[in-house]
């Protein structure tokens, strides 16, 4: 009985205490006995031990490890059999860079080997992986449904950035949905299409049909791709709708060692520079994987531009494209043409690192040159990037980056600037690029020569420009000559692009010497000093002072929009002796009274040029000089410039008074307002009106002046002096006395008149006298003259009138009807004259010998006056 008892006891330990032992003991037993079956190198590792349920056998963690690289993570496994086996996985994570590691093995004795064997040793069951994660492209993870029978097994997988439908039945694969976003912001991929797989599921479909629809990015919108193939050859067409010639068209042939395309085509007729080309691709031992595949292939790019046709060929290979390490030779040569422009390129380079992070390094010899022309204008001599130990990598670019500019402008002249920075694994907004630069150059339309030189740099999202000097030597442009102009900063102008906290900010000089005119006149060495803050620089303000010696500041503030310039200049009443330096030295004049302030609005913009507006005023001005005084001016000029025109007078006329204009001739009260549009035109003429000034004892007025002129404007004379007149321009020979009254036509355009039909009369009686000693002279050199000048030596006159011509040539026509009475030693007698005179005014101005020109008329015109008697045949004899 004892053996009995022993016997069932070791029955119930094999039974129930071993089974239990085993379950607690799974992560010590299972991946050793796993291990018999796996590739050598490989193994399984579990972190908890697996738990058993009445309905499940859950696994809360197993890891596949190829040596120390973990190829696969599984978590929240768990295997259960409602009506078929269902394993349900909560994640599960692959990493792709350890495949590369797994270790070559040969097929074990009597494993499946046809598709048709392993779907028949199917069992009907679920497969359900919550997250599915490929690194590293760990974008595309989603949900995994599998759903096996050994005759159909379905495919459904769904994430965020791809989805998938699939059925195999046999050896015929169908897709009946493919969705995957590629491009952000674009429409996502879509595909459908039926396969045939091989009996043996080692190699490509045997045959296959796939059709996709897909947004291309900048390009005609949805184009349509359709892949065919049979056996081992096959094409690509990829056409846009409407467009009966293909974008992409690459015949494919594949061996068992050998993948190739050869002649495929591609064009690209979009974005304004039609590119095709052709591209031949071959890769060796395909089947053996990336890191032993040789690539080698041409891709050649042909351009058109007003230049001609270029060429550039892109060459790669051979070498690898590894997961690890690639080691891809390329390069790229030829030419390009766009527009005008002509690019040459060499660029020897090395692709290398893992397909993950791959790097890009250029080789001694690597150039980019380009010339041609940018704007009509401009014409680009040569441009030079050297690109020689550049490396380009997901962090961006590291090395020193150079560039050479020569150009020239027909009219504006030539120019070279240099750029020479060092990068380190800068990309916008990231890492670190410091530059420095420096150039030179001519601006011929004012003859001067400039430079410009400088530092800055590109941290993070920080653009500082630190140093900055440029100017020119000297600027000359008509009549005036700037003298060493120069911009510079008194702070570095800096752009803080973050998103979230956007400044711009900096300080600016811009320096001047003396600014001469051929006149004589000088600005004195002047000053802009200014500031900007802001956003960034499509979007600041700015304010600042101008100044020059004692004129000035002119304070400035505005801002920039990135499409307009709007600001305002306020200049503060200040005293307009100031402008002393500005009054050329040979006008002997001095500026002693008066105040000047302005204020002006201006905005600029490429679709509306320049504008401004605002008003000037100057009160109490006056000036000497040796022979003139000029008291109480009094200025307002309101204006508005707009298009290339000016329209003076906005709200109210431009506004002159002088109070006082002291010469041979005083005149006082002096008016005029004007008000219109310069230059003027039909539709917007210029109007000067209610000019009137107080001279020689009364008034000249003119009520208005329009141009363009189609009426004559009148000038009036009212109660004019002549006795002022001519103690004004002082002549010995002769003296007068009574008023003039007259009205000039006065024309500014006519094609002969500036003063037509104009005349001159006395209101009341004047008197003429001559001078004794010019009388006798004329007496003593004509006795027949002088006989009829013995009755001008005084006369009383009671009526003239006076009709004046003058045409644009400067030719004055002077015909005057004079009668008066003559007082000579006791007698009277009535004398009438008529006079006839032509002279050039143009020359009278050069030369006013009034005197002279009226003692030469005397001799030769003067005639004996009608003497008083009763009849007889000496009166008769007198009169005739």
């Amino acid at each position: 009985m004892k053996g009995r008892y022993k016997a069932a006891i070791a029955l119930l330990v094999i039974f129930f205490i071993l089974p239990l032992a085993l379950l607690l003991t799974l992560t010590r037993w299972v991946p050793t006995l796993a291990g018999i079956w796996l590739p050598a190198g490989t193994r399984i590792a579990l972190d908890d031990s697996p738990r058993l349920t009445r309905s499940a056998v859950k696994i809360p963690s197993l890891r596949y490890l190829v040596g120390d690289c973990e190829l696969a993570r599984l978590s929240g496994a768990e295997i259960t059999h409602p009506s078929r086996w269902q394993l349900h996985i909560a994640s599960l994570d692959v990493d792709s860079v350890c495949l590369s590691k797994l270790p070559e093995s040969e097929a074990t004795p009597g494993a499946p080997r046809t598709l048709a064997e392993w779907q028949s040793m199917l069992p009907n069951s679920w497969l359900t992986i919550d997250r599915l994660t490929l690194s590293p492209w760990q974008q595309w993870q989603g949900k995994l449904s599998v759903a096996l029978t050994p005759a159909i097994q379905d495919i459904t997988y769904q994430g965020e950035a791809v989805s998938l439908r699939a059925r195999l039945k046999g050896q015929a694969l169908t897709v009946s949905e493919f969705v995957a976003k590629t491009v952000e912001g674009q429409p996502p991929v879509k595909l459908v299409g039926d396969f045939t797989l091989p009996l043996v599921p080692d190699g490509l479909p045997v045959s296959g049909h796939l059709y996709s629809s897909f947004e291309v990015p900048q390009g005609p919108g949805l184009v349509d791709a359709e892949l065919l193939w049979e056996k081992n050859r096959g094409q690509l067409i990829v056409t846009a709708s409407g467009d009966p010639d293909p974008l992409l068209d690459l015949p494919w042939e594949i061996s068992e060692h050998l993948a190739t395309i050869s002649d495929g085509r591609w064009r690209w007729p979009y974005q304004g520079q039609p590119l095709s080309g052709r591209v031949a691709l071959k890769a060796e031992q395909w089947q053996q994987g990336l890191d032993t595949m040789q690539i080698s292939g041409r891709l050649n790019v042909l351009t058109q531009g007003d230049a001609g046709k270029g060429n550039a060929v892109l060459t790669f290979g051979p070498g690898k494209l590894s997961a690890d390490n690639s080691a891809m030779p390329m390069q790229l040569t030829g030419e390009a043409k766009q527009g005008d422009l002509i690019f040459y390129a060499k660029l020897p380079a090395e692709l290398s690192g893992p397909l993950t992070s791959p790097q890009l390094a250029f080789e001694p010899g690597a150039l980019l040159r380009s010339r041609g022309r940018v704007i009509d204008s401009l014409n680009i001599d040569e441009i030079r990037w050297p690109l020689a130990g550049v490396r380009v990598t997901q962090q961006g670019v590291d090395g020193r980056l150079q560039a050479i500019l020569r150009a020239h402008e027909q009219e504006m002249g030539d120019f070279t600037l240099h750029l020479d920075g060092k990068a380190d694994n800068f990309l916008p907004d990231k890492g670190t690029w410091r530059w420095r630069y420096w150039g030179d150059g001519n601006f011929t339309p004012m003859q001067a020569r400039w430079d410009v030189a400088g530092t800055g740099m590109w941290r993070d999202s920080a653009i500082v420009l630190n140093t900055l000097s440029t100017g020119f030597d000297k600027l000359e442009y008509g009549t005036m000559r700037v003298s060493e102009p120069r911009l510079t900063l008194d702070e570095p102008v800096e752009w803080q692009r973050d998103e979230q906290h956007p400044k711009f900010t900096g300080a600016l000089s811009f320096d001047a010497g003396p600014t001469t005119f051929t006149g004589g006149s000088v600005l004195p060495p002047s000053t802009l000093k200014f500031s900007v803050t802001g956003r960034d620089p499509t979007y600041f303000l700015f304010k600042g002072d101008l100044h020059a010696d004692r004129i000035g500041p002119i304070r400035l503030h505005g801002r920039w929009d990135g499409e307009r310039l709007r600001g305002e200049a306020w200049w503060p009443k200040q005293s307009l002796t100031v402008f002393q330096p500005l009054v050329p030295p040979e006008t002997k004049m001095t500026l002693r009274n008066g105040e000047l302030y302005a204020q002006v609005a201006f905005s600029a913009a490429a679709d509306q040029g320049f504008e401004a507006g605002g008003h000037g005023v100057l009160k109490g001005g006056s000036a000497w000089m040796p022979d003139n005084e000029i008291n109480g001016v009094d200025f307002v000029l309101p204006f508005r410039f707009s298009e290339g025109t000016w329209q003076l007078g906005t709200h109210r006329p431009v506004s002159l008074r002088i109070a006082e204009i002291i010469n041979q001739v005083t005149a006082k009260n002096l008016t005029a307002d004007l008000q219109g549009s310069y230059p003027w035109s039909e539709e917007n003429p210029l109007l000067l009106s209610d000019v009137s000034v107080d001279i020689l004892g009364g008034q000249l007025t003119m009520q208005q002046l329009q141009m363009p002129q189609h009426d004559a404007a009148l000038l009036r004379l009212q109660n004019i002096s002549t006795s002022e007149l001519i103690s004004a321009v002082n002549p010995k020979q002769f003296a007068m006395s009574g008023p003039v009254n007259g009205a000039l036509p006065l024309w500014l355009n006519n094609e002969k008149w500036i003063i037509k039909d104009g005349w001159l009369t006395n209101p009341s009686a004047m008197t003429l006298r001559i001078d004794k000693d010019t009388a006798d002279a004329v007496v003593k050199d004509n006795i027949a003259a002088g006989a009829a000048i013995n009755w001008l030596r005084y006369m009383e006159i009671s009526r003239s009138w006076t009709r004046i011509n003058l045409d644009n040539l400067g030719l004055l026509t002077l015909t005057a009807t004079i009668t008066g009475i003559s007082h000579v030693e006791g007698k009277s007698n009535t004398v009438h004259l008529n006079y006839s005179h032509e002279e050039n005014v143009f020359d009278l101005w050069r030369s006013l010998r009034f005197g002279d020109n009226l003692q030469a008329w005397l001799e030769q015109n003067a005639a004996l006056p009608a003497p008083r008697c009763s009849g007889g045949k000496e009166c008769k004899e007198q009169q005739q």
